[in-house]
């Protein structure tokens, strides 16, 4: 089933504002898209659950179309410009992005280009990033840190982006130096929903004391972390720990376990954290531990930012060398 929720602003062109082109993030779950007015200015938004994890290849046209249909300029017009980002992008999903390896700009001006049977759409997709020594791969990411270049050039740091599987990214010079990937959220989920820990762990909910004491927990002895884990159930059964901090708890250990396992990564450098409001807090909150004061990004910012540097950057190579856009 498809949930499509859009602003009334506009409807392909009204009240005189023309949509220029659209961004797309289109995730594992979901698709986002943006109707652009310039280079970076959203004068609309939709959302539907057409994720690409759930699409065949030929399935991916008619999902987009459904999603930015209105905002398409009549046929016989030019086409419409469509960047994406994310999961379209991956193998044996609609067409494949191949990866840039780092270290390199995380916004290529080269993005692959997707055929179209409507004539009113010209797409793209960003290619992720992988890496070689340890191997890692992003997909999506990477957009959000040509967002955080994009407005801040002379950025020298690291940037944390907390999800299912958490990126520490080090970023210098406008490009990806090196990233390391943790699969502290997957682990999370896991462990909550099916483990041992699912009759501990409550399903929602969130106590702060307990996951700060989680992480502090995590920070100083992530050996320790495995039977930690088991003391929550431990801890269930014989003194009846209540079942939010239990919860609290598992992601404080999870968390701050990870933080330590990435120090190489964080200290002394200049951490900013782009992700689901939330999670940036709780991860911001474990690295204050540290003593580490990080600061937040907003995530869509960051993506909008990054997808309308990788198209400035695609119609800077078609004006340089007249190459077909």
């Amino acid at each position: 089933m498809t949930s499509r929720t859009s602003s009334p602003l506009i409807d392909g062109i009204a009240d005189g504002i023309a949509v220029d082109w659209i961004a797309v993030d289109w995730g594992s779950s979901n698709l986002r898209a943006w109707a652009m007015n310039g280079t970076s200015r959203p004068i609309s938004e939709t959302s539907a659950a057409t994720g690409a994890s759930t699409l065949a290849p030929d399935a991916f046209e008619p999902a987009l179309l459904g999603a930015i249909g209105p905002w398409l300029r009549e046929a016989g017009q030019p086409p419409t410009d469509v960047i994406i980002c994310g999961m379209a992008g991956a193998r044996g999903a609609w067409v494949e992005a191949p990866y840039g390896t780092v270290p390199c700009p995380p916004s290529p001006a080269n993005p692959a280009r997707v055929p179209t049977t409507d004539p009113r759409l010209a797409v793209r997709i960003l290619p992720g990033l992988s890496q070689t020594a340890p191997p890692d791969v992003m997909r999506g990411e990477e957009t959000q840190i040509a967002g955080l270049i994009a407005e801040e050039p002379r950025f020298d740091g690291v940037a944390c982006l907390p999800g299912t599987h958490t990126k520490w990214v080090h970023v210098s010079a406008g490009e990806v130096v090196s990233f390391a990937s943790y699969m502290t959220g997957e682990m999370f989920a896991l462990l909550a929903g099916q483990s041992v820990l699912r009759r501990t762990v409550a399903p929602d909910g969130w106590d702060e004391a307990a996951f700060l004491a989680g992480a502090e927990d995590g920070l100083a002895r992530p050996d320790r972390v495995p039977a930690r884990l088991f003391g929550l159930r431990a801890g269930a059964l014989v003194g009846d720990l209540d079942p939010v901090v239990a919860r609290s708890r598992l992601s404080g250990l999870l968390i701050g376990g990870e933080i330590a396992a990435a120090k190489p990564y964080w200290l002394g450098r200049d951490v900013v954290l782009i992700g689901a409001p939330a999670l940036s807090r709780a991860y911001g909150g474990a690295l204050a531990l540290a003593g580490l004061d990080a600061r937040e990004a907003d995530a869509t910012a960051m993506t909008i930012a990054g997808l309308a540097a990788a198209r400035a950057a695609l119609r800077t190579r078609v004006a340089s060398n007249g190459a077909h856009p």
